[in-house]
C-alpha cells in the first residue's frame, strides 16, 4: 500500500510546475517501464501490481531506487488514463545542455508553437525511427513531460533529446554557418522535387497558424508536402505529426540516395 503522501505526491507531477520543480516526471504502461528500466534509466519509485513485481526480472529491478506494490484501485487513483496498466514509475528528468555544435553536424526537428500533446509524442517517435537525435521546441510548445505527449512517444523518448530554446536565434546561427534551415510552406518546392540534405533544420510551425512570419526570413529552402486529391472539402491539410513522419521519410530516402 502507498502513503496518501506519496499518492498525493505522484499527482501533483500532473503539473508542469511541479515536474519543474522536482525534476520528476510519470512514465505509464507495463511496455514503456520496463524500457526504461531494460535501457538502465533511472527509476526513482516503480510502483505497480504484484503480478507485475512478480514477473519482473529481478537485473531490472534494481535500477529502482524504491518499489511500491499497489493494488488496481490505488494505481486508478495515480493514473492520468481512464483503464490504467499495471504499473507506472516516476523517473528523473535527465539533466542535459543543448549544443548548437552537435545539432548543426546533421538533422534536427525545429517546433514552433506546437500545443497538441499528441502531435509532440508523434513527433519525437517518427524522429527516433528516422534517427534523428534532437528537437528543439519554442518555449511556447507543449511539455515534453506532459502525460499525454509520454504516452504518445512511447519508448521513443529515450532515444531523442528534446530542448526549449528561442528559434530565431538558432536559425540565425545556422544562416551564419551556412547550414539549411527547411521550412514547411504551402508556398514551398514539393518535398519529392526536392535536393534534400543530410543535415539542417526542419523547421515545423503551430498546429493551425504555421510557420510565424518571425522565422520565415531565416529560411533558406522552402518544402512541401504535395495533395494527390483534388476534393476541396473534408481535407485541406495534414496535422504535423503526420507532416513530420512524411517530411522525415523523405528526407531519410533522399539521403540513402547521396554519394558517399
Amino acid at each position: 500500500m502507498i502513503s496518501k503522501n506519496k499518492a498525493k505526491f505522484i499527482i501533483s507531477l500532473q503539473k508542469k510546475k511541479i515536474r519543474d520543480e522536482e525534476k520528476l516526471f510519470v512514465i505509464e504502461g507495463d511496455k514503456l517501464v520496463k524500457e526504461f528500466l531494460a535501457a538502465g534509466s533511472p527509476v526513482k519509485t516503480l510502483i505497480a501490481k504484484p503480478e507485475f513485481l512478480s514477473a519482473l526480472p529481478e537485473d531490472l529491478k534494481r535500477f529502482a531506487d524504491e518499489v511500491e506494490t499497489v493494488s488496481y484501485e490505488e494505481l486508478k487513483h495515480l493514473s492520468t488514463l481512464i483503464t490504467p496498466h499495471n504499473a507506472l514509475a516516476v523517473v528523473p528528468i535527465p539533466d542535459c545542455k543543448m549544443d548548437t555544435g552537435e545539432i548543426f553536424k546533421g538533422l534536427s526537428v525545429a517546433l514552433e508553437f506546437v500545443q497538441d500533446p499528441g502531435n509532440l509524442g508523434t513527433i519525437i517517435r517518427a524522429a527516433a525511427w528516422f534517427g534523428i537525435r534532437n528537437i528543439i521546441c519554442s518555449p511556447d510548445c507543449v511539455d515534453v513531460y506532459n502525460p499525454k505527449v509520454i504516452q504518445a512517444s512511447m519508448g521513443a523518448i529515450l532515444h531523442v533529446s528534446v530542448y526549449y530554446s528561442d528559434l530565431k536565434g538558432l536559425v540565425i546561427q545556422a544562416n551564419e554557418k551556412n547550414i539549411p534551415v527547411f521550412g514547411t510552406l504551402l508556398e514551398g518546392k514539393s518535398i519529392y522535387d526536392h535536393n534534400l540534405d543530410n543535415k539542417g533544420i526542419i523547421l515545423l510551425g503551430n498546429e493551425s497558424k504555421g510557420i510565424s512570419g518571425e522565422l520565415i526570413p531565416f529560411i533558406t529552402e522552402k518544402i512541401m508536402i504535395p495533395k494527390f486529391n483534388d476534393a476541396r472539402q473534408g481535407i485541406d491539410s495534414l496535422n504535423v505529426g503526420m507532416a513530420a513522419s512524411v517530411v522525415l521519410s523523405e528526407f531519410r530516402r533522399k539521403a540513402a540516395c547521396l554519394p558517399d
